[in-house]
């Protein structure tokens, strides 16, 4: 086994590195304050390629690979994890459908300004009543001939506002269950389509989420990914490439709170010596580098088996279920050691806590990757 990075991935995480340590660490505080989109910052990770990051260079894309996208993901969701997920949403469930599954003529009109970050996507599964199951969709996309008629709420959309395509599975035959399900490629600006008001959230602040409501729009029939009924097996598949960007994600999250609790640790005295000088804090920085390290190498397994061609659902819902564990527990230590400079917004590791939450919650909890981990052992 080799576990050595290519001069080229390690160029690319070294650009991340140096970008969330200069562009995104000195305003986030206040972005995550005042829940502001980061805006300036996306358009400068657009410049970067890491909007298209594994889409052909044909369709404006970067051409790299996936570990070399989990590399990017962990350095910037170090600093920013509001900023990070705008780049897994746009990279794993809006490229990556639009290339795997669309048609030539919307990989050009669709594909290409998504990819060189001249726009931004959305992924809109989740409902009220369904959250994230795509076999009970309420909203509905009647088959009208030339178009569908869309009715129906998403909610929990990230890049709801500043998105300007979006994905959206809906139920066009009740009766034939998943397979009367389709996903379709809709507009903003198209009547009857309007974006609710922003989430206040708990984390990741900056992130712009909202609820989207679908009042009679006509989408048009050329805007349809795949045939008629694909659009569960499109969510399915969509989601398994989701779940490495949320995995590295959480592993961003864990590593940057740990990085600063053994910093802390190094130079905050107790009782005459450094923090690390006391054996409970050395056992805990020893749990929270091997749990951090073991996230890391499921996150670059399943990474790994989709650059290969080979099956990764498993691996990709076993990174995310473990990463996000690990980074729940290894922001609350890292508040923990910090003591009371933990719960001040300062020292960052508080933010971290808040925003490692969210990654057991969004591209499916952690009991619904067990259950894909589960079906995929039971095969």
């Amino acid at each position: 086994m080799y576990f050595e990075l290519s001069e080229e991935q390690e160029m690319i995480r070294k650009a991340a590195r140096d970008f969330a340590q200069n562009e995104l660490k000195p305003g986030v505080i206040e972005r995550d304050e005042h829940q502001k989109f980061p805006a300036e910052q996306v358009k400068m990770l657009a410049e970067l390629g890491f909007l298209g990051m594994m889409v052909d260079p044909k369709y404006n894309g970067s051409g790299m690979d996936a570990v070399s996208y989990v590399l990017v993901m962990e350095e910037l969701s170090k600093i920013d994890a509001s900023a990070s997920v705008v780049v897994s949403v746009n990279n794993s469930l809006v490229c990556f459908g639009l290339e795997a599954y669309g048609s030539e003529e919307q990989k050009e009109k669709y594909l290409k300004p998504l990819a060189s970050g001249e726009k931004i996507g959305a992924f809109c599964l989740s409902e009220p009543e369904a959250g994230s199951d795509a076999t009970s969709q309420r909203t509905t996309a009647i088959d009208m001939g030339d178009h569908y008629l869309l009715n129906g709420v998403k909610n929990w959309i990230t890049n709801g506002t500043t998105a300007s395509t979006y994905l959206v599975i809906a139920q066009t035959d009740k009766g034939k269950g998943h397979r009367g399900i389709n996903a379709l490629i809709v507009e903003k600006g198209m009547e009857g389509f309007t974006q609710g008001p922003k989430e206040n959230k708990l984390g990741i602040r900056g992130s712009d989420t909202c609820s989207l409501m679908f009042n009679d729009v006509k989408v048009p029939k050329e805007n349809r990914i795949g045939e008629d009924g694909f659009g569960f097996k499109f969510a399915m598949k969509t989601l398994d490439g989701g779940r490495i960007g949320i995995a590295a994600q959480a592993l961003g999250i864990a590593a940057g709170a740990y990085e600063l609790a053994l910093n802390y640790s190094n130079e905050r005295k107790a009782f005459g010596k450094p923090l690390s000088n006391h054996q409970a804090i050395q056992f805990k920085l020893a749990d929270m580098a091997t749990e951090i390290e073991a996230a890391r190498l499921l996150c670059l397994k399943a990474a790994w088996l989709k650059d290969q061609g080979l099956p990764y659902a498993q691996a990709s819902s076993m990174a995310k279920l473990y990463a996000s564990q690990t980074a729940m527990k290894t922001t609350v230590e890292a508040v923990q050691i910090h003591g009371g400079y933990g719960f001040v917004k300062e020292y960052h590791v508080e933010r971290l806590m808040r925003d490692a939450k969210i990654t057991q919650i969004y591209e499916g909890t952690s009991e619904i990757q067990k259950i894909v981990i589960s079906r995929e052992l039971l095969r």
